[in-house]
């Protein structure tokens, strides 16, 4: 099913649904950074085994956390590091945090984070800011979007052909939601 509001996007999520993100160009690299991307409720303690099955990836392989910047380091023992745009640090969950967001700690406390401002990816920034203001949880998880051994989406095409050939139901493009607005 194609989403085009944020606020459905989010509904979905939260009924425990992986839902698919396509917006913009693709990102380069192996990590999908809110443009060709998986989402998926980070509360869940089941979320990384459910994800999995649906990529067809190894059970041992982490996945990562998407995370409004201005609430990161109350989430995250940051040190000195100020922001991570590109999944680039593993950094300790805050104790008093780990059962909250169980699927996207590590086995070693740590969790692989995104922080993602307004600036840098709006749509994105405003999908996790909605899903924060039903949750209070500032972040979703996040994983590439794509199944083992292939490459990520790149295309509209793609993306449409992973959703037949998987068990992922909803696709989101917030561009068609935003192109629809501006018509009216």
């Amino acid at each position: 099913m194609i989403i085009t509001d944020k606020n459905e996007a989010v509904k979905q999520i939260l009924n425990q649904q992986i839902v698919a993100i396509f917006q913009n160009s693709s990102e380069y690299g192996p990590r999908g950074l809110g443009n060709r991307s998986l989402l998926f409720d980070p509360r869940n303690k089941n979320g990384k085994d459910i994800v999995n099955k649906i990529k067809r990836r190894e059970w041992f392989r982490p996945f990562a956390g998407s995370v409004l910047l201005e609430h990161a380091k109350n989430w995250f023992d940051m040190g000195t590091i100020e922001e991570s745009p590109f999944m680039s640090y593993a950094i300790p969950v805050k104790e008093e945090k780990k059962l909250l967001i169980p699927c996207i700690t590590h086995v070693d406390g740590t969790c692989r984070i995104q922080t993602v401002t307004k600036e840098q990816n709006k749509n994105f920034y405003e999908l996790i800011e909605e899903f924060y203001k039903r949750t209070e949880v500032p972040m979703l998880f996040n994983t590439s979007f794509n199944l083992a051994g292939e490459p990520l989406v790149e295309t509209k095409e793609d993306a449409l052909d992973t959703l037949k050939r998987s068990d992922i139901n909803y696709i989101y493009f917030p561009d068609l939601h935003s192109q629809s607005s501006q018509q009216c």
